[in-house]
């Protein structure tokens, strides 16, 4: 936390408890998902504030924090229950732009970034190419003035309410797989795009497979030059890793899973007070200090110039993993109460549930839900990998 300046951690908390409505702050700290709207709501409530774009330039709409007081900012909105930001556009998409787009897609774009008002997701993953992502097969071809794009792209998160596509496309075939990649930015309003629903395990429809049957796009919509994507995308996977770590929701979570244990009752008292139990909550507190320390040691390397490196990596398998673990806990400690799980409980904008009090009807679903987290951004296995090349083993 900042203790330099507590007058700005009570102004944002403040801030957040008298604007965000109850209802999406419920959704958040639930495990469900805000929709478009209310995400837009806090959005725009943000910008207004002069807070929407804590990590942009203030060229841009930014707000000029150093690395340090933006994480303060994201852990405190992570702990009061506000929506996440829009990520794609927000945090990879517009960064991207910043360091390698054109005056011209600067200008277009990132002002209705800022607003909500395009909302984007990421073509990225592919059938056969995930964590080997350098193996895609989607192709775009030069017709004219325009690029034509053939292929398939999955696990593409929020594709079925998203504006626009930033994709990663193979613009020609070379020797060296990563040499012949571009991203490009798809209208997804486009003719020849099928969007196709894929449901998860905790019954959400959060994933899509998109279908790109020649999909023509203005040449103007490819970043940089032709070829320039492998770089483009190791800079954009590099910001998505450090915020997968996600300190403030951990926080959050923790917080929750105690409170939930104090008021369970074993025949010796409360779940809290029972020392497994309480030893596993402190495992888990000591693993999340440890996992803010080392991110606060990147942020000061940051704020000093340095580009993240392999701690992006580390605290993509930490944060992910620590994620999962809460989830595992709050569940067990619900004990039978978590198999009452309704995946419809809050889609009318309440909790009621017919099948478990409020506090358990989602806690299934958020434990199904986070075992993505640790695959997404590249996989745990892949995410040693490097860190291992890295250290000479």
């Amino acid at each position: 936390m900042d203790l330099e300046n507590p007058a700005f951690v009570e102004e944002v908390r403040a801030f957040t408890r008298d604007t965000l409505p109850e209802t999406t702050r419920a959704k958040v700290l639930n495990g469900k998902l805000p929709d478009r709207d209310e995400r837009t709501f806090w959005q725009r409530a943000l910008v207004a504030k002069g807070w929407g774009a804590p990590a942009w330039p203030v060229a841009f709409g930014g707000t000029g924090w150093d690395v340090v007081r933006r994480h303060v900012f994201d852990e405190i909105l992570a702990e009061e229950g506000a929506p996440n930001p829009p990520v794609f556009g927000m945090g990879m998409l517009a960064p991207v732009l910043m360091k390698f787009g054109s005056d011209a897609q600067k200008a277009r774009f990132l002002p209705r970034i800022l607003t909500m008002e395009d909302f984007w997701c990421q073509g990225f993953s592919e059938p056969e190419a995930g964590s080997d992502l350098a193996s895609l097969k989607t192709r775009a071809e030069r017709d004219g003035d325009h690029w034509r794009i053939n292929g398939h792209k999955i696990w593409t998160t929020l594709a079925h309410v998203a504006d626009w596509m930033f994709a990663l496309v193979r613009t020609s075939q070379e020797d060296a797989k990563q040499k012949g990649l571009s991203i490009v930015l798809i209208d997804m309003r486009t003719p020849g795009i099928t969007v196709r629903p894929i449901i998860t395990m905790d019954g959400e429809h959060e994933v899509n497979e998109v279908f790109l049957d020649d999909v023509r796009i203005p040449a103007g919509n490819i970043i940089g030059e032709p070829g320039q994507g492998w770089t483009q995308a190791r800079y954009l996977l590099s910001l998505e890793r450090t915020g997968i770590a996600r300190i403030g929701q951990s926080k959050r979570e923790i917080a929750r899973l105690k409170a939930f244990a104090a008021r369970q009752r074993t025949p010796s008292g409360s779940l809290l007070e029972d020392s497994q139990f309480a030893r596993r909550i402190a495992r888990l507190e000591i693993a999340l200090l440890a996992l803010e320390l080392t991110t606060l040691r990147m942020l000061g390397a940051m704020k000093a110039g340095d580009a993240p490196g392999p701690e992006a990596n580390l605290l993509k398998i930490r944060g992910s993993e620590l994620q999962q673990a809460i989830t595992e806990a709050m569940l067990d400690a619900a004990g039978l109460h978590g198999f009452a799980y309704d995946p419809h409980a809050w889609s009318d904008g309440t909790h009621e549930s017919p099948y478990g009090a409020p506090e358990t009807s989602a806690l299934a679903g958020a434990y199904f839900n986070t075992r993505k987290v640790s695959i997404y951004g590249g996989s745990n296995e892949i995410q040693r990998n490097i860190l291992a090349r890295t250290l000479g083993l």
